[in-house]
């Protein structure tokens, strides 16, 4: 069964700081994304489909949800360690 998660469809979202420090990408063109979940899809995990406005070759169209952080004022959004 997926792990329950925090975000709907519509949801404003960005790679999460930890995530993107963790495969060395915290100041590339994937930090600078951001998108809006359209779906989600169920294989064990749960991948949310998002809309970027980025360009398609910087941020792949699905993510797992654990990766991902809401835009604005929260922990896995900004840099607090």
């Amino acid at each position: 069964m997926a792990k329950k998660h925090n975000f709907k469809v519509g949801d404003k979202v960005a790679y999460s700081v930890q995530f993107l420090k963790s495969i060395c990408m915290s100041h590339s063109e994937m930090a600078r994304g951001r998108g809006e979940i359209i779906g989600f899809k169920e294989y064990g995990i749960t991948l949310a489909e998002i809309k970027w406005n980025v360009a398609a070759d910087d941020c792949a169209g699905l993510v797992n949800v654990c990766n991902l952080a809401k835009v604005g004022p929260n922990a896995k959004f900004c840099n607090v360690d």
